[in-house]
C-alpha cells in the first residue's frame, strides 16, 4: 500500500459478516432418484477466501470476500466502541510532546549502545504497549546493556535476575520472614517488584521457578502468604535466553512463550559497530557507575502508553490481522500441503492483541495517530516467530519460522 492511509473516525460499524456458502442447486421431482441418499455436495475447486468456519458475525470479515449473487449479505450491525474509539484520537500537541519524550530515550540509548536500532525499537514497542518482551542470541550482545540503559533512562527501578536451576519461586517473588524481634512474620518482597526486571537465562531456571512469573506477567501482581501485593507501574519484563549450551536447561513451555508479547533475536555487530565499541570502552562510555545525563520520569512513560492506547486501528486492519491469525491455524487452503504440514500449532487469540497493542506503539514511534498495514507487516517476525510452532520435521529440514510467517502474509491480502 503505496498510498497515505487516511483514517475515517466516523467508521463505527463493522463490515457484513462472512456470507453463507452458495447452497447446491435445487433438485427437481422429476429428478429424484433415490430419496434416501441425496447426491453429495460438489467440493469448491479452490479455497474460499474465508472459510465458512470463520469467526462468527462479531468478528469483521476480510473485504476481498464477494457475496454470492444468489445470497444477499445480511445488513451489517454496528461493532460495539471500544474504550480507544470513546476516547479522543491523539492531536498533533500530544503527538509532539510524545515525540519529544522518546527522542530523549532514543539519544540516550544511543549514547551507550552501538547499533541495535532494531532491538531499540522492540524494547520502546513493548514499553509503550504494557507488554513483555523475550530476547534470544549468543552470550556478549548487550542485552543487559539495553535493558538497564532503558531503565536508567526511565530513572525507574531496575533489577536483574540471574536464572539458575537451584533458583526458587520465592527468589523472584518474595516470601515472609519470622522476625524474632517482635514475634511476627514480616514479608520480603522479592526483586520481580520493580519496573524493569531482567530475567537473565530464563531457560535455566526449572519450570516451578518459570511459572511463579506467569501471575506476575500477566496479572501484574504477586501472592505472598495469602497477600496480594501489586507490581509497579509500568512494569516491563525482559527475559533473555541462550540458543546455545543447552544441557542443564528448560526449554519454555508454549503458555510461558505465548506471555510474551514480542521475540527479538539479537544479531551480532557489524564490523565497523564493533570497532566502535572498542572505542567506547577506551572513553569510558560503557562504565557501570555512569548514568545518562537526560532522563524521562514515569509519567512520561504513563503519558506515552495513553497516547498510544488511543491511536485509530481502522476496522479494515483488524479484520486484517484477524485473519492472519485464522491463517497460522488453517495454513493448508492458503500455503499448501507442503508447508502446512510444518505447522504443528497456529498463533492463539494473544498474537491478534499483540498486533493490536505493538502496531499502536510503533505507529507512535514513527509520528502518526492511526495504524497502516505495513506497521503489521513490519512486526509479523516479532509477534509470530514464537507463537507460530513448527514441528520436528521442520527443524530437521532447516524450516525457519520466519519463512512460513512471510509466506502466510503473502496469501492474506493486504487492505
Amino acid at each position: 500500500m503505496n498510498e497515505p492511509y487516511a483514517p475515517d473516525p466516523s467508521t463505527n460499524s463493522a463490515p457484513p459478516p462472512p456470507p453463507a456458502p452458495p447452497a447446491p442447486a435445487p433438485v427437481l421431482r422429476s429428478e429424484l432418484r433415490d430419496a434416501a441418499a441425496p447426491p453429495p455436495p460438489a467440493a469448491p475447486a479452490t479455497p474460499p477466501p474465508f472459510p465458512a468456519s470463520a469467526p462468527p458475525a462479531s468478528t469483521p470479515a476480510p473485504a476481498s470476500a464477494p457475496a454470492p449473487a444468489s445470497t444477499p449479505a445480511p445488513a451489517s450491525t454496528p461493532a460495539p466502541k471500544t474504550d480507544a474509539a470513546a476516547k479522543s484520537a491523539p492531536n498533533d500537541a500530544e503527538l509532539k510532546r510524545a515525540g519529544d519524550v522518546l527522542k530523549v530515550v532514543s539519544d540516550a540509548y544511543s549514547a551507550k549502545m552501538v547499533g541495535q536500532e532494531r532491538l531499540r525499537m522492540s524494547l520502546l514497542i513493548s514499553l509503550i504497549a504494557g507488554g513483555h518482551i523475550l530476547l534470544e542470541s549468543v552470550p556478549g550482545l548487550a542485552k543487559t546493556t539495553a535493558a538497564s540503559t532503558l531503565a536508567d533512562t526511565v530513572k525507574a527501578q531496575f533489577k536483574r535476575i540471574q536464572c539458575t536451576p537451584d533458583l526458587l519461586p520465592s527468589d523472584i517473588t518474595g516470601n515472609q520472614i519470622y522476625d524474632a524481634a517482635t514475634g511476627s512474620f514480616r514479608t520480603v518482597l522479592g526483586p520481580v517488584h520493580a519496573n524493569f526486571v531482567l530475567l537473565d537465562e530464563i531457560n535455566r531456571s526449572s519450570a516451578k521457578t518459570q511459572s511463579a512469573m506467569l501471575e506476575a506477567m500477566q496479572e501484574h501482581q504477586t501472592t505472598i502468604g495469602g497477600e496480594v501485593h501489586h507490581l509497579p507501574k509500568p512494569f516491563l519484563v525482559i527475559a533473555t535466553q541462550n540458543p546455545i549450551e543447552q544441557e542443564g536447561t528448560y526449554e519454555l513451555p508454549e503458555a510461558q512463550m505465548d506471555r510474551f508479547l514480542l521475540k527479538e533475536i539479537v544479531e551480532y555487530p557489524s564490523p565497523a559497530e564493533e570497532f566502535e565499541i572498542l572505542g567506547r570502552i577506551d572513553s569510558g562510555v560503557l562504565d557501570p557507575d555512569r548514568h545518562v545525563s537526560s532522563a524521562i520520569s514515569l509519567d512520561d512513560v504513563h503519558m506515552l502508553q495513553d497516547v498510544a492506547s488511543r491511536i485509530y486501528v481502522d476496522p479494515a486492519i483488524r479484520n486484517y490481522i484477524v485473519s492472519i491469525a485464522y491463517v497460522t491455524r488453517n495454513p493448508a487452503p492458503y500455503i499448501g500441503d507442503d508447508r502446512a504440514r510444518f505447522i504443528k500449532y497456529g498463533a492463539s487469540p494473544r498474537a491478534s492483541i499483540a498486533f493490536l497493542q505493538a502496531s499502536r506503539a510503533l505507529a507512535l514511534l514513527k509520528g502518526r495517530s492511526h495504524v497502516l498495514p505495513e506497521d503489521i507487516r513490519e512486526l509479523r517476525h516479532l509477534v509470530l516467530r514464537h507463537r507460530v510452532l513448527l514441528t520436528f520435521e521442520a527443524d530437521a529440514e532447516g524450516i525457519r519460522s520466519e519463512e512460513i510467517i512471510d509466506q502466510i502474509f503473502a496469501a492474506v491480502p493486504t487492505p
